[in-house]
């Protein structure tokens, strides 16, 4: 019964977890703007949750997903449920910065929603789950960079206090097409006017 958001620490939990986030990523095949030109390999999203909850283990990192049960399962394509019954409806995660002079501050990489979960605020309470676990280890500064023409999740960037630092335009290629990369930051060294 509801969506809750779950992070994701044991190394354990990833491979029941790979093909299910190999599934949502296959929205990238339909457009969706998530770093890639084509849905990654399962091999690739492995290494990717892999290297986040490692990163985790030290506070480097946060993987958090968004697990659905009971009726909020959609009917018609709904995703493969997990072992507990449950099912995927979102991840995202952040990363600390690897430059020694850029270790106070994190990167949030990705914050996707499946398909069959967009517009029930579940990108929201992701984004808003990945700052404060980002504030509790101590990042001060957490960044991410968006593709021009994702308008809804800038917005919503925007309404949770990120302001746009840079832009490098038609930066972006996915085939013959070209969009802008939008930059944006939230300082959390200052109270969350949301709290």
């Amino acid at each position: 019964m509801g969506v809750r958001l779950v992070d994701v620490t044991d190394p354990a939990e990833i491979a029941a977890l790979v093909p299910h986030v190999h599934r949502l990523f296959l929205m990238v095949a339909n457009g969706a703007a998530l770093g890639w030109a084509t849905p990654p390999p399962q091999p690739e999203v492995r290494d990717l949750l892999t290297g986040v909850v490692e990163g985790a283990a030290t506070g480097e990192a946060a993987l958090l997903v968004a697990l659905a049960s009971g009726d909020d399962i959609p009917g018609v394509d709904a995703p493969k449920p997990l072992p507990d019954g449950s099912v995927l409806a979102g991840l995202g995660y952040w990363r600390r910065y690897t430059r020694q002079t850029h270790r106070p501050h994190a990167d949030l990489e990705r914050v996707a929603v499946a398909e069959a979960f967009q517009g029930r605020g579940i990108g929201r309470a992701l984004t808003e789950g990945l700052v404060a676990s980002a504030r509790k280890a101590g990042i001060e500064v957490l960044t991410l960079d968006a593709r021009g023409d994702n308008e809804r999740a800038l917005a919503l960037y925007r309404t949770l206090g990120f302001n746009e630092y840079g832009r490098l335009v038609d930066f972006v290629a996915v085939g013959h097409l070209r969009y802008d990369k939008v930059f944006y930051a939230l300082d959390l060294r200052r109270p969350w006017p949301r709290l």
